[in-house]
């Protein structure tokens, strides 16, 4: 298994899709927000039920923005998305795909959820999100 799986796996307790999601959501902050964690903030919009709240702990891993911190919110009730913004006004709001939670929603099981989440690692963003990203 790659590394950067294993880390989620040990940070999180278990390697499920929705962790995977939530880290993928926070490399595209960096990527368009930069990687300082100081320098943004999130709002996780998937409220804190399982296993959607899962996005939370992969935004914590990538971008760097924590509840610890205070840069990171969780609000919402079950959406599958996040906001970001930079210091310096820039926006990124990043939503998964229907197909995409369908798909995880209906095809995962205890049997797969590895091999699963393994695959959704490797697909590209635009595969996985609808992306709207506004700068300052």
């Amino acid at each position: 298994m790659d590394d950067i799986l294993e880390n989620i796996k040990r940070f999180h307790g278990h390697l499920g899709p929705y962790a995977v999601i939530g880290y993928r959501m926070g490399l595209l902050a960096n990527k368009h927000l930069g990687d300082d964690p100081f320098a943004k903030h999130a709002v996780a919009m998937t409220g804190i039920t399982t296993p959607i709240s899962c996005i939370v702990d992969g935004i914590q891993m990538a971008s760097g923005c924590t509840l610890g911190k205070g840069n990171l919110a969780v609000h919402g009730d079950g959406e599958a998305a996040a906001r970001f913004t930079g210091d310096d006004g820039a926006v990124l709001h990043l939503t998964l795909k229907p197909a995409i939670k369908g798909e995880i929603d209906t095809q995962v099981t205890d049997d797969n959820i590895e091999e699963y989440t393994a695959d959704i690692y490797q697909r590209s963003d635009e595969e996985l999100f609808i992306i709207h990203a506004n700068d300052a």
